[in-house]
């Protein structure tokens, strides 16, 4: 007797249906259980989990051996989440179970010895993989059954233990479906974010600069002493982004999925991501990959904000294969048999001291550093990954008098509005691009479209460009940064002001800007 069921593989973020095959052969063996189908470690030690927790449920091991396909035999198969198929199928062969509609579920779990279930990764993609083979349902661990439950049209039934899925397999034991409402869920948290523009006294120029740079998903850079203010901003970022859609959410959630980090019944994330990683991180772990592909902090960024702290700390390597990842917008890892592709539409905000010391031109305090000091020291960041930043923005301490002031603040809700106001302008410009959806992703081909200005405004530009000693490369950045001024001006045509505005995000190009 051959007993059939459906497993799940993740690669990347998809998954791909996997039909797991058991049949028992006649002959004794001192190995009880054989898997074949090209699995991993991790799949071939399921033999021992399945042993302990098949007795613990009160059934026994067949004394012959158990020969275990896992089709297509040509794929990898990796992790532990086979275990609950593989159980149930030995059980189902060796003639203990009767269960007609085995073939209608997916089974996907880890086994405790116990025979507990344990949550597994990557449950969102599973749970579509499963919907799109037209299954009539789910079994996994109730801990993740929150999380498959964003699927529609499909049951999704949260085991706590072997028994109880065998239970539910074999009609002894009712157990509920769990369902979600997903547009419940992903409204009622939408903007419900921890910290708020308001808290922050002073800094109004960088809050400018911020709003600017939200608008029109534009990279940043800020520049300036320890204590600043300059991690506080950036945390406040996601707060005054537009909402996720829900087709970003989803595509947030199946990535945090596959990551393993959405936590204990987790359902869809309904907040920007915000990642900052430590400036020791490795470029593996920053950009995805590894012997099992995994995605990186990039990719757990996408849709959201990546905050790059004290950016000239980082290995120059490891910034450097972001370069690529920023442009496409996604990370494509590539192996011997087999390629992977992982979103990577983040917002770039990197902070930095002026120099080694900290307080090159600070307006109290002295630097100490040698001459060319603070030239070598920006120079560690190099200037493909600059020429990808269009706002270079220059922050200063808050004086006491503006810490001290009570004054209530400018919320990040209502920042937010000008942003959707100015994203929308945005969007209907870009309605026939399907690759460019805000101002920054514009190619220099559409600039000159996009961007024209005046006489008046070429005059100012070219002037700026000379006195300042601007480099090329700018020219580009800063009528894009004008496009998004004049959005949130909600002006059709780029003016002076909104010219003269982007101008100043260019403290980086100019030449004399660390002479010190």
């Amino acid at each position: 007797m051959i007993a059939k069921t459906f497993g799940s593989a993740v690669y990347g973020v998809d998954a791909k249906l996997i039909i797991i095959e058991v049949t028992i052969s006649s002959t004794i063996s001192k190995t009880k259980v054989h898997i074949s189908g090209l699995p991993d470690s991790a799949v071939r030690e399921s033999t021992h989990r399945v042993e302990s927790a098949i007795k613990a449920a009160g059934y026994s091991m067949p004394r012959q051996e158990a020969i275990v396909n896992l089709a297509p035999a040509d794929i990898r198969k990796e992790g532990t989440a086979f275990d609950l198929p593989i159980a149930i199928c030995i059980l189902a062969a060796s003639g203990q179970l009767e269960i007609p509609a085995l073939e209608n579920y997916m089974l996907m779990g880890e086994i405790a010895l116990d025979g507990t279930l344990r949550p597994i990764k990557g449950v969102l993609p599973i749970a579509i993989a499963a919907r799109n083979a037209r299954l009539t349902g789910l079994i996994l661990p109730r801990e993740n059954a929150s999380e498959a439950a964003i699927v529609n049209d499909l049951e999704i039934i949260g085991a706590t233990t072997l028994a109880e899925a065998i239970g539910f397999l074999t009609g002894e034991k009712h157990i509920a479906p769990t369902v979600v409402d997903t547009r419940d869920v992903f409204t009622y948290h939408l903007n419900d974010y921890a910290v708020d523009f308001s808290d922050v006294q002073g800094q109004e120029n960088i809050k400018r600069a911020l709003e600017i740079a939200a608008a029109g998903s534009h990279n940043v850079i800020m520049i300036g002493p320890p204590g600043a203010g300059k991690t506080m901003l950036a945390k406040r970022l996601p707060s005054i982004l537009p909402p996720l859609t829900l087709h970003e959410a989803l595509e947030t959630t199946k990535v945090h999925s596959v990551a393993g980090r959405l936590g204990k019944d987790a359902t869809l994330m309904t907040q920007r991501p915000y990642r900052a990683p430590h400036h020791t991180i490795s470029d593996v772990a920053l950009v995805g990959g590894g012997g099992n592909p995994q995605p990186g902090e990039i990719s757990l960024a996408n849709n959201g904000v990546l905050f790059l702290d004290e950016l000239p700390e980082f290995k120059r390597t490891v910034l450097e294969v972001m370069r690529q990842p920023m442009e496409e917008r996604r990370v494509t890892i590539s192996r011997a048999k087999i390629s992977l592709e992982f979103p990577a539409n983040f917002m770039l905000i990197a902070s930095m001291n002026p120099c080694p010391c900290g307080y090159y031109n600070h307006p109290e305090k002295e630097c100490v550093c040698a001459p060319g000091v603070v030239q070598r020291y920006l120079n560690k960041v190099s200037g493909p990954l600059l020429d990808r930043i269009d706002l270079h923005v220059e922050v200063t301490p808050v004086p006491f008098e503006q810490i001290a002031d009570n004054r209530k603040n400018e919320s990040s809700e209502a920042i937010r509005q000008r942003v959707i106001a100015a994203r929308e302008i945005q969007h209907q410009r870009f309605a026939q691009n399907k690759e460019v959806h805000a101002n920054a992703m514009m190619p220099s081909a559409m600039v000159k479209d996009v961007c024209e200005i005046n006489s008046a405004g070429r005059a100012l530009l070219k002037t700026a460009m000379e006195k300042l000693g601007l480099s090329a490369r700018a020219y580009d950045r800063i009528l894009k940064v004008a496009r998004t001024i004049a959005d949130l001006a909600a002006s059709e045509e780029i003016k002076i002001e909104h010219l003269a505005e982007a101008i100043q995000y260019r403290s980086l190009d100019r030449e004399n800007w660390a002479s010190g």
